[in-house]
């Protein structure tokens, strides 16, 4: 495991993370993540500290209302949310991540526009 750092664009939301040194990132085709490009690093919640923004966070809930996607007010970016798949866990956003240069990072696709029949995936 290795302890990164990311958030968002303008800097008002950072937090540190632990993360595998190969970890596996899902690309999802759903509405929402494959307009914003969005890639799944899922760690659980003890893994993932919010250093601050919590008060520059806000939150956006379509569909079962279940995932919580938080983004920042400033400058619109979500680097992390609460998925529905793993509600007791983060899904932190690898392109909001600093990562070092020993990361070797595997993408696989996920078909989330077909969510309820390929969540056991996750």
């Amino acid at each position: 495991m290795q302890n990164c750092t990311g958030g968002c664009h303008c800097g008002q939301v950072k937090f540190e993370v632990e993360v595998p040194v190969n970890p596996v990132v899902h690309r999802c085709n759903c509405s929402i993540c494959l307009k914003s490009g969005y890639l799944h690093v899922i760690v659980p919640a003890d893994r993932f500290n919010l250093l601050c923004g919590d008060d520059s966070l806000h939150e956006y809930r379509f569909h079962t209302g279940v995932a919580r996607h938080l983004f920042c007010r400033n400058c619109g970016v979500k680097s992390f949310y609460i998925p529905r798949s793993h509600p007791d866990g983060i899904s932190v956003n690898l392109n909001c991540l600093e990562l070092s240069g020993d990361i070797d990072v595997t993408i696989e696709s996920f078909d989330g526009s077909n969510w309820s029949r390929n969540r056991e995936r996750l």
